[in-house]
Parts: structure tokens; C-alpha cells; sequence
């Protein structure tokens, strides 16, 4: 029996820089909820990827920003946290974006902390230049001494294969910490109000989706036929919000819930009965105790 080897590998980054769907395309399948607006991942969210004597636990972290909410400063604790006790950051870039104060922060946090890392140049795919990626590349390179560098494009795939032999070297022997079946370290219920916040982010506009929480209040499974009741509230910050989110006659919601019914069924391999209210939470934000009973602290 080969020698077991084990690496955590942290993945830090800008908002939408596509740090969760890069997660979700190294694992080859979505555990973290992904959508064009920003700080759509919240939490530390821990992936892992077995595969025979490599076991490789990501842990895909909130957008660095500058917080303006308190449950924007617990954000930015789970990007710190995120990183501590791991063998390798994985510095996520937007390849169409030059460099920012965010990039420089983290890279001097890795300098700090004596971190290697890689940096992984996502959306190559939109670069029409391909001299200006060069450029950034040199730009990035003359900053910090990055173990490897690797454009990609984690909606069609390109370069993924070349992530996965790039962080190998960085896996140290002893046994794993995960069955090899495990996949996240997300409980169901968390992975299911987040399926239903993400249809809730593509669907809306504008300032609501930020304010947004979903609660599963109900999550049993029915033995014969396998059914899963589940009953989620959706938390919102302004009763003119909950209009917006219900739609006329109920439209909106029956919408985000068919669509976000169709990814549970899918992960979770069953048939689902969604039931979904919507209340609302003034400034839940910066309520740290609704920040923590809605399991959103770091």
C-alpha cells in the first residue's frame, strides 16, 4: 500500500474572481453555491478531493474586501482563518483584471505568514490579449515568488488538470483525515439553504441579494418513497424586499424554489418536497446574534 499524502490548501482571492467555481471544478462536483454578484461565498467552505494516495482539502473562503457590515468583518476573519495551519494558499486572480490592493494585501499576508503559493489566473477564456496576460503575469511575479503560475478558466476547464500536478508536491505524508467518500465538510442543511440563496442571487437584483439569509427550519427523510420535507425561511432586511422576492402572486419565490428544487434533487439524489417563507430581519447584518443563528459567523 502507497504512502498516504495529505495537503489543506486555502483559496483566497477578490470578490468574483471565481475562487468557489474553481473549487467546484477541482472537485468535479459543486459543494459552494456560485453567481455573478459579489461576496456570494460567506463562510469557509471545506472541499475535498481524494484521489488514491493524495487527499487535497480546499477551503474556499469569502471574497477579500473591505468590510462595511458586520457580517462583512466576520467575512474577512474566515479569508484569516482560512489560511491558518494549511501547507499551500492558492492566490485566485481575475486574469482581464490588473492588480489590485486586495491582491497586494493577501500576498503580503502570505509573506507574513511564511505561506507558499501558487497563483491560478482564472477566466483566461475573456482575455482577447493574450500579450496582456503575459504582462500581468510579469507584474505578478515581480511582487512575489510564486511556486507556480497557471492561467485557467474554471467554466470550461482549462488548466484544472494542470492545478491538481502544480500542488501535489506540496502534500506531506501521514494518514488522511477524510473517508475517501467525503466530499465537504458542509452539513445537508447548510448545503441546501445555500442551493436555494444562490437562485435567489441570480434572480434578483441590485442591493437585495446581499441582504439575504436562508434557514432550514425542517429537514427529514421519508423511508418509502425516499422524499426529503424540507421547509426554508428566507430572511430579508426590508418588508419591501419580501415583496420583491415573493413577486407578484408568488411568482418570484415559486421561481427560485423550482429552480433551486432541481439542485437539490440532484445532489442529494432524491425526490424533494421545497417549502419556502420569507421574513423579514431589519439590518440583520450587523446583528451578530442573527449573524450567528444563521450559522453565518466565523
Amino acid at each position: 500500500m502507497e504512502q498516504q499524502k495529505s495537503a489543506f490548501i486555502a483559496i483566497v482571492g477578490r470578490p468574483n474572481a471565481g475562487k468557489s467555481s474553481l473549487m467546484n471544478a477541482l472537485l468535479g462536483q459543486k459543494v459552494v453555491i456560485v453567481s455573478d454578484k459579489p461576496q456570494t461565498t460567506r463562510t469557509r467552505v471545506m472541499g475535498v478531493l481524494t484521489e488514491q494516495e493524495y487527499q487535497y482539502v480546499f477551503i474556499d473562503t469569502p471574497g477579500f474586501h473591505k468590510p462595511r457590515t458586520a457580517l462583512g468583518e466576520n467575512m474577512i476573519k474566515a479569508v484569516g482563518a482560512g489560511m491558518d495551519d494549511v501547507d499551500l494558499c492558492m492566490l485566485v486572480v481575475d486574469a482581464t483584471k490588473s492588480i489590485s490592493p486586495i491582491e497586494e494585501e493577501l500576498m503580503d499576508k502570505f509573506r507574513q505568514r511564511c505561506l507558499p503559493a501558487i497563483l491560478v489566473l482564472n477566466k483566461i477564456d475573456l482575455v482577447k490579449n493574450k500579450e496582456d496576460l503575459m504582462g500581468l503575469i510579469a507584474d505578478y511575479c515581480g511582487r512575489f515568488d510564486f511556486a507556480a503560475v497557471i492561467p485557467t478558466s474554471a467554466l470550461s476547464g482549462d488548466g484544472v488538470a494542470t492545478v491538481k500536478q502544480e500542488i501535489q508536491p506540496f502534500a506531506v505524508e501521514g494518514l488522511h483525515m477524510f473517508d475517501e467518500d467525503t466530499l465537504t465538510d458542509q452539513p445537508e442543511r447548510l448545503i441546501a439553504a445555500e442551493l436555494i440563496r444562490e437562485k435567489l442571487l441570480r434572480l434578483l437584483n441590485k442591493e437585495i441579494p446581499h441582504g439575504i439569509a436562508v434557514v432550514i427550519e425542517r429537514f427529514s427523510v421519508r423511508e418509502d418513497p425516499e422524499i426529503i420535507d424540507m421547509e426554508a425561511t428566507i430572511f430579508c432586511e426590508k418588508a419591501s424586499h419580501k415583496g420583491i422576492i415573493i413577486g407578484k402572486g408568488g411568482a418570484m419565490l415559486k421561481r427560485a424554489a423550482t429552480y433551486a428544487r432541481t439542485d437539490l434533487e440532484r445532489f442529494f439524489d432524491c425526490k424533494v418536497n421545497l417549502q419556502c417563507w420569507v421574513k423579514v430581519k431589519e439590518d440583520w447584518r450587523n446583528r451578530e446574534g442573527l449573524i450567528h443563528s444563521f450559522g453565518l459567523d466565523s
